[in-house]
């Protein structure tokens, strides 16, 4: 059994707990929160012989790899830590805020002889690959369009003059940090990394973005994405063929896809997603940690790190051309 230590005591981190006790490979051995108490109250809700500690020494004994899911500008500090006491990190995505930090966590990692692995939930699960193995060769794509878009309750906040760590530059928030990341995910893990980048974002009053629209653009095609948090969108998410659409019925978690191939009957794909749509990473981050040397898990790590990278640069890039800095970029 993997030993699981946490930092960060959200839903989320709940639902990664909760998908990696699901795969029977990991325990929970200890949680990690500046408040014992808070420590504590989340250790409640599990069974076992869980630590709860407020230093972050304590949490590495305890621990095999530990999942961060702490605002964002807190990982690359945390998961470094980790990796010097000689640990695999699980990085809730985004990773980390810029590609000087990326970088240096992954020549960490592989001095170390640890693992990085960014929690990029949607390209892990088998609806992904689905997809993946449906899509035709890039000269037959013709575009795409991609639309991830939730109103954040947060914003209202922001209305009442205030800062929330999501929609602050200080913790590299905003939109494109927490629901962009998705569709950026899903478009370079299906086309590769593209040629070029056009980001359009609208900033809201704490110097972040709220919404914004992407083009990337391809050798042969281009792919359109809207993100946002500060509106609501029931938008599909397409990719158009030079003889057919998939309709997908979203990005960040595919349960409905359709195959229209022009003048022949509509099929439906086999997708679903899992009710803890977290499950799949948990059960592939496990499989490499336990068989490293197989050669398919080197593959599929390597596979997963550059594109970690490659999204991570992306993104970068897109906020440079937002005029978006986080206070981690001074650093």
């Amino acid at each position: 059994m993997i030993k699981l230590g946490i930092i960060g005591t959200n839903w989320i981190t709940h639902q990664f707990v909760s998908a990696a006790l699901a795969t029977e490979q990991y325990t929970l051995t200890a949680v990690y929160s500046r408040r014992l108490p808070t420590a504590e109250a989340f250790a409640s809700e599990y069974t076992g012989d869980i630590a709860c500690v407020t230093e972050l020494a304590d949490l590495f004994v305890a621990s095999d790899v530990v999942y961060i899911a702490s605002p964002n500008s807190l990982h690359f500090s945390q998961a470094k830590a980790a990796i010097l006491a000689g640990k695999h990190v699980i990085v809730e995505k985004p990773a980390f805020s810029n590609p000087k930090e990326m970088a240096e966590i992954i020549t960490l990692s592989q001095e170390k002889e640890v693992f990085f692995f960014e929690a990029a939930r949607n390209i892990h699960e088998q609806s992904f690959g689905i997809i993946k193995e449906a899509l035709p060769e890039a000269d037959h794509i013709i575009g795409a369009n991609f639309s991830y878009m939730k109103y954040s309750s947060r914003y209202d906040q922001v209305l009442a003059g205030e800062e929330p760590n999501i929609f602050s530059p200080r913790f590299s928030g905003g939109s494109l940090s927490d629901l962009g990341v998705y569709p950026i995910y899903a478009a370079l893990g299906w086309f590769g990394k593209p040629k070029s980048v056009h980001h359009f974002a609208r900033k809201i009053a704490t110097g972040v973005d709220g919404i914004g629209t992407v083009i990337l653009r391809y050798e042969q095609f281009d792919v359109t994405i809207q993100h946002g948090k500060i509106g609501n969108s029931s938008l599909p998410s397409e990719i158009y063929f030079d003889n057919g659409t998939l309709y997908l019925n979203g990005i960040n978690a595919i349960e409905n896809a359709e195959l229209e191939i022009r003048g022949k009957e509509t099929v439906s794909l086999a997708v679903s997603a899992k009710d803890n749509p977290m499950i799949e990473e948990a059960a592939d981050f496990a499989e490499v940690m336990q068989q490293p040397e197989t050669p398919e898990n080197k593959q599929r790590y390597q596979e997963w790190v550059t594109l970690a990278k490659d999204v991570n640069d992306v993104l970068y890039e897109m906020r440079k051309q937002a005029g978006i800095r986080f206070a981690a970029d001074e650093e």
